[in-house]
């Protein structure tokens, strides 16, 4: 049988299968096949690793669904899966393995790369880690006026930024509530000042997350934030005292002036957005303490072991995946909406969407042609019940449609009153409304004016997934994470394409490096760009 890799994914006879079987199904309603199958929920839900998913709502059949299955072992899902675990180089433009399920494995478990085990290394960061944290709640750690830190700042952008702030929100109720923690990422001097303006100099440690310590925004960031300590504490000596880094270039770590003592590493086969798990989350363990972290990295480990054993009818990731694939190929689905019914949760649209759109926003496959298919679908979402006061409008009523995630738990972190139970069944009651909406002949039961008609109808087939687990803990933070990056993995497996690069990353950032200076002065020179950048220079300097 011919590699799947080695001719188009259209050309497959399972792509030609499913494409023949979405012609016959496109026009059935979700109100017809739930009244066809009185036992779908059933049929159509699974558990795994603390976590329930419902996916009955989905434009889906068992028939639809093995030949879903069918095309993801044409594409050798499962060994893929087997070749991420093993350490394997599946990161091919840039020649690394994908490892960021060994940031979170246990010490007994060994993951080799090039015949060593980094297990160990990883498990000697976090306890390095975990010793710092130690001495800044104990007070042991002091600063240079010998207050003791109240204050953490973390500086860092991308995976960098978007993880530890995630998950600081998300676990908040699990956080040392007598520090204050802040996150500063955007070049734009705002977010410094804004992070900044109400703490004391000589009671704030900034980490300075950025593996080669070249970034731009980070190190702009982190000098701001040197200056800004030295012009309240003077004494350069203060910079050991009051920074750490999160990187692996010694060398620019000491020229900063930090302790290379308090540099904490990882490796690069773990990816930005995939490290938040890794030394990068030293902020989340200073906010919620080692025991904490160490439970989330327990969730992660534990949906990843489900990743890797559980066969995929059953297995949550690639349920997931291939669903979202499906709307996204066959029904031509362009976005996709994350809605968490958990305001903790806050952050975690934003985090997926750097997650999955710079992993699989991609047009070229492994083999360097172009894809002749639709690959990322863009993701975005806020917390409900808020959205259902603003864009649910557009996702019943609009003329896109657009599949939906709604992730909740059964039992509140600040249980008061009735408010969760108004919350979840807001979330329920969205999952049916989008899935049944309100035909013309319900509304005139209801005894609507025959003219309003036209306008308040819903016409419902709006696929949701609902995720449901016990309460957000730690080590469901961790599943969530994990659910998400491993679906990621099984659509970008199934594309061909290189999850794990970001190559369209690098051209704004080496552009931007050409006109820094020319925005500061005129070196006399004409200008090179084209006649619009040219003209925004030009102006620019005019103003300025």
């Amino acid at each position: 049988m011919t590699s799947a890799n080695s001719v188009s994914l259209t050309s497959l006879s399972e792509w030609s299968e499913l494409s023949r079987h979405y012609e016959s199904i496109k026009k059935t309603n979700l109100r017809a096949l739930f009244d066809a199958d009185p036992s779908r929920a059933e049929t159509f839900s699974v558990q795994g690793a603390g976590l329930f998913l419902d996916y009955s709502k989905n434009r889906i059949t068992s028939e639809t669904f093995e030949k879903l299955l069918a095309l993801s072992k044409r594409c050798d899902l499962t060994g893929k899966i087997a070749a991420m675990f093993n350490g394997e180089k599946i990161n091919q433009t840039e020649k690394r393995a994908v490892l960021h399920i060994a940031l979170r494995a246990p010490s007994s478990q060994p993951v080799f790369l090039d015949g060593i085990d980094v297990v160990k290394e990883v498990h000697e960061t976090l306890s390095r880690m975990a010793t710092f944290v130690r001495r800044i709640h104990d007070g042991s750690w002091k600063g240079q006026t010998g207050k003791i830190i109240k204050n953490v700042v973390n500086i860092g952008i991308g995976g960098s930024d978007l993880g530890p702030v995630m998950a600081y929100e998300a676990l908040k109720f699990y956080s040392h509530r007598e520090m204050t923690f802040r996150f500063v990422s955007n070049i734009d001097g705002t977010d410094f000042v804004e992070a900044t303006r109400d703490l004391d100099p000589s009671e704030t440690l900034f980490i300075l997350s950025s593996k080669t310590f070249t970034t731009l925004e980070t190190m702009t960031n982190a000098s701001t934030a040197r200056d800004w300590l030295l012009s309240s504490l003077g004494s350069r000596e203060a910079i050991a005292r009051h920074f750490v880094a999160v990187s692996t270039n010694r060398a620019e770590v000491m020229k900063f002036g930090i302790d290379p003592e308090n540099m904490f590493g990882f490796g690069d086969w773990v990816g930005g957005r995939y490290s938040m798990d890794s030394a990068i989350g030293l902020s989340i363990m200073l906010a919620v303490g080692p025991v904490h972290f160490y439970e989330m990295l327990a969730g992660f480990h534990e949906m990843d072991e489900h990743f890797k054993k559980t066969p995929p009818e059953k297995n949550l990731p690639v349920i997931m995946g291939l669903l979202s694939l499906w709307e996204n190929n066959f029904f031509g689905s362009a976005t996709r909406g994350i809605f968490p019914y958990e305001q903790y949760l806050k952050r975690f649209p934003a985090y997926l969407q750097q997650l999955t759109m710079e992993s699989n926003g991609k047009h070229t496959t492994m083999t360097g042609n172009r894809v002749n298919y639709d690959t990322c679908p863009v993701i975005w979402g806020e917390p409900g019940t808020n959205g259902q006061h603003s864009f649910y409008q557009l996702i019943h009523q609009g003329t896109r449609i657009i599949p939906s995630d709604l992730i909740g738990f059964f039992h509140s972190l600040n249980p008061l009153g009735n408010h969760h139970q108004i919350l979840l069944a807001n979330m329920f009651a969205q999952s049916e409304a989008l899935a049944f909406g309100l035909s013309p002949e319900a509304l005139r039961k209801q005894g609507i004016a025959e003219e309003l008609i036209p306008h308040k109808v819903c016409e419902g087939n709006r696929p949701t997934n609902v995720i449901l687990a016990d309460r957000l803990t730690p080590a469901t933070l961790g599943k969530l994470v994990a659910l998400y990056e491993h679906s990621v993995f099984v659509q970008g497996a199934i594309w061909g394409i290189d999850s794990f690069d970001q190559w369209g990353v690098e051209l704004g950032k080496v552009l931007a490096q050409r006109i820094i200076p020319e925005l500061k002065e005129s070196t006399g020179k004409p200008l090179v760009h084209d006649s619009s950048t040219n003209a925004l220079i030009e102006l620019y300097r005019e103003k300025v």
